[in-house]
């Protein structure tokens, strides 16, 4: 099993230095986000200060940006990165859209399978000087002249993953994704009767293995030293769960567990504001249902349970300084956890 941790992102000279102190504590990838910050720069921050560790956003918002300028900036990373580079990208909901960023929306699935069809074609045309051709009906791309393509990376194509949670996401991951980054309100049953038969549905439309996808994450790692660091980062999660579980997109997972009117109650309270109120609705059986909670002494044998077979990598979760957030020997306790995923199959 493969750890990734996150990375600070307020300052980039922060960002360069929580990836050198990842990489020499062991972990085999670092992430960025998109939430407060953009998700590109950190990890350009990162390159000259590592030679070893994976460099992933987990995730950039991909129909608020030209799939043209993101290819531009995953090829210069992944050239500059020698080959370290993954895309992780996510659709967001139609609200933040519109009204964030100001795009128009549409289905998200046959947008983000053209989204992805179109970065591998310009991505063909800046490495093997192919004619840039193509054609859909949310995108088209067609011009390309010498001026303005860079020259061959000499590495593999960038591996894209995409966030998924429903079955119409889950089937493309599997369809034509590198890996699925499966959101942290998501719990092991979710996981079993819903999630990998979709995978299995989109491997099965293209022909394609299990070991060359890999699943990201599926729920939160509460751990710390002592259990009262347990305890206050275990309130923080149950934060977030109360928040995601509002929200009407993620209420198949309540449904699985016949929590359906826990979620409607949850989203009658974000309309009314009630932010600090909602945690106080998710008990401890529910918030053990979203994580593998222990201390970092024994908090390896929950994530086998919680995440073992299903899950390739986990997360050690958001950081906000350089601190690696796990101490070495629990990385080492997680990566011998064995996982399906083997490898990415990126041959251009």
């Amino acid at each position: 099993m493969r750890v990734y941790t996150g990375m600070p992102q307020d300052n980039l000279n922060n960002s360069a230095d929580a990836a050198a102190e990842a990489e020499n504590a062991g972990f085999d990838g670092i992430v960025s986000s998109e939430n407060q910050h953009a998700p590109f720069l950190p990890h350009a921050a990162a390159i000259p200060v590592t030679s070893k560790i994976n460099l992933m956003t987990g995730i950039a918002i991909a129909f608020a940006r030209s799939p043209m300028a993101v290819a531009e900036t995953c090829f210069d990373l992944q050239h500059s990165s020698g080959g370290r580079f993954i895309l992780g990208l996510g659709s967001q909901v139609r609200a933040h859209n519109v009204r964030r960023f100001s795009v128009p929306w549409s289905a998200p699935v046959p947008r983000m399978k053209e989204y992805i069809e179109a970065l591998r074609a310009i991505w063909s045309c800046f490495e093997k000087d192919e004619k840039l051709e193509y054609e859909g009906e949310h995108y088209q791309f067609n011009l390309m002249t010498p001026n303005f393509k860079p020259p061959a990376s000499g590495q593999p194509m960038v591996p894209i993953t995409i966030a998924a949670v429903g079955p119409a996401m889950l089937r493309l991951a599997g369809e034509v994704c590198d890996g699925v980054r499966l959101h942290p309100f998501c719990t092991r049953k979710y996981i079993d009767q819903v999630v990998m038969k979709e995978l299995e549905t989109g491997l099965n439309r293209s022909d394609r293995k299990r070991e060359n996808l890999e699943i990201v994450g599926s729920g939160y790692i509460v751990t710390g030293p002592d259990e009262e660091t347990v305890a206050k980062n275990l309130e923080w999660v149950r934060y977030r769960v109360a928040f995601y579980g509002s929200t009407p997109n993620y209420f198949p997972v309540w449904e699985v567990h016949g929590l359906e009117d826990l979620g409607k109650k949850l989203h009658q309270m974000s309309r009314e504001k009630l932010w600090d109120e909602m945690p106080n609705e998710i008990d401890d059986d529910v918030l053990k249902l979203f994580a593998a909670i222990g201390t970092y002494e024994n908090v390896a044998k929950e994530i086998k349970t919680r995440f073992g077979g299903a899950s390739d990598s986990v997360g050690s979760g958001i950081r906000e300084t350089d601190d690696p957030g796990m101490p070495a020997d629990l990385i080492q306790d997680i990566q011998r956890i064995a996982s399906p995923f083997q490898s990415y199959n990126t041959p251009w």
